[in-house]
């Protein structure tokens, strides 16, 4: 049976986007996660929602629990996980405003739980492949959703995660451009690999909102701008979740 943990917030949070809505909380061996979980049907499918920065926004990036999280959607029964993350870009040609579905990732964090094998039993080391980390299936399906809903986006792209909560400097958001990251958020590693470690498919929906710092014709990312493009377009990112969830078979 299929069932849809959904990491994100604003907009996702909002009970009226599930039918029967119920709230679950789970603790987990790794502590409990970032919120409870929100837990109902989108058309057919049932789905579990988790509120990466918790439901007041009130657990900065560096803080999140990020085992606790991908454990418990795991203890939920999801089979598949979808992201949201707001990013910031690293290309001319993707706007504000724009959606991208990240093929890639860097992972720039320095203080993050990014591995659930912290020790290894004899005989059992655990490598895990991260070549591909975000499942082909699902980013085919929402590159067709968005294709189908007339979306601007971009089908594929290098996502860094930073480790936050301050934003980058001229100088390595530059390097970020060098090394051939397309965007850059707060958000998506640990997690991705997390859900690579334990067997959950996952892929991500990042909406660009700023231009970061590298662009001198620009001001610099600033929350209140992120927050500003963030809440005109995420309308566009929650229809464009539910009309995936209902094509997942």
């Amino acid at each position: 049976m299929t069932k849809i943990g959904i990491i994100g917030g604003s907009g996702l949070e909002n009970p009226d986007v599930l039918k029967q809505p119920a709230k679950v909380t789970l603790s987990t061996p790794f502590g409990m996660p970032s919120s409870p979980l929100l837990s109902g049907r989108i058309s057919d499918n049932e789905v579990v929602i988790l509120s990466r920065h918790g439901f007041e926004h009130t657990i900065p990036p560096s803080q999140i629990n990020n085992p606790a999280n991908i454990y418990a959607l795991k203890e939920a029964g999801c089979t598949h996980i979808l992201a949201t993350t707001a990013c910031g870009s690293l290309r001319e040609e993707i706007g504000r405003g724009d959606l991208v579905i990240p093929d890639q990732f860097i992972d720039f964090t320095r203080h993050r739980k990014t591995t659930f094998f912290e020790k290894f039993e004899p005989g059992k080391m655990k490598h895990t492949s991260m070549a591909d980390p975000f499942d082909a299936g699902l980013r085919n399906l929402i590159i067709s959703c968005a294709k189908d809903a007339g979306l601007k986006f971009h089908p594929e792209g290098t996502v860094i995660t930073i480790e936050g909560p301050r934003f980058s400097t001229r100088a390595e958001s530059r390097m970020f451009r060098m090394w051939g990251a397309d965007i850059i958020n707060m958000s998506v590693a640990p997690e991705v690999i997390l859900a690579n470690e334990i067997g959950i498919p996952y892929a991500a929906i990042a909406m660009s909102t700023d231009y970061d710092t590298w662009k001198d014709d620009e001001e610099p990312v600033s929350w209140v701008e992120v927050l500003k493009v963030f809440e005109q377009n995420v309308g566009r990112v929650v229809g464009l979740m539910k009309d995936v969830i209902s094509r997942l078979k």
